[in-house]
């Protein structure tokens, strides 16, 4: 084998792109441009809702994996339970009190 002969190639990520960023690559490459772009509206709290309710059950999953260990099951498992009671609240709180902070009035 002739070490001579090995050639090497650098890869610089830059050098056919005039600053342009990733996300500009992405959206020249999807079929529907519209699907990077469109958004839905969703109230913070109802959001901080979807947030603590999935928190609060993986922090349950990741508590029941330590059972063995009755301390940090107990206090894992009360984490979890208040977080996802938590995010209960912040789901129905704009449903329930309509004069809340953060809650729409105006359609």
């Amino acid at each position: 084998m002739k070490i001579q002969g090995i050639r090497s190639h650098t890869f610089n990520g830059n050098a056919n792109s005039q600053s342009r960023s990733w996300l500009d690559k992405i959206h020249e490459n999807t079929k529907n441009s519209a699907d990077m772009t469109d958004t839905i509206v969703v109230p913070r709290t109802i959001f901080k809702g979807y947030l603590g309710i999935m928190a609060g059950t993986t922090i349950l999953t990741l508590g029941s994996l330590v059972y063995n260990h009755p301390k940090i099951f107990k206090t894992v498992t009360a984490a979890g339970l208040l977080t996802s009671l938590y995010g209960t609240w912040a789901f129905v709180r704009p449903f329930v009190l309509k004069d809340a902070k953060g809650v729409q009035k105006s359609k």
